[in-house]
């Protein structure tokens, strides 16, 4: 039993719009925010960038 192209397209479309408009946006804030945390977190425990005091 094979599926009709037109209901292939319409699936793959709409498979298209939730991974380009809901998952991959969700990630990419996820890594770019993950990120932020991860160089948050390193300055707190080794201080700021730049010369060091003395």
């Amino acid at each position: 039993m094979e599926i009709p192209a037109a209901k292939t397209r319409r699936r793959e479309f709409l498979t298209f719009l939730v991974l380009a408009f809901g998952i991959w946006p969700v990630v990419a804030v996820g890594v770019v925010g993950g990120y932020g945390f991860l160089v948050w977190m390193y300055q707190i425990v080794f201080g700021p960038p730049g010369p060091p005091g003395g």
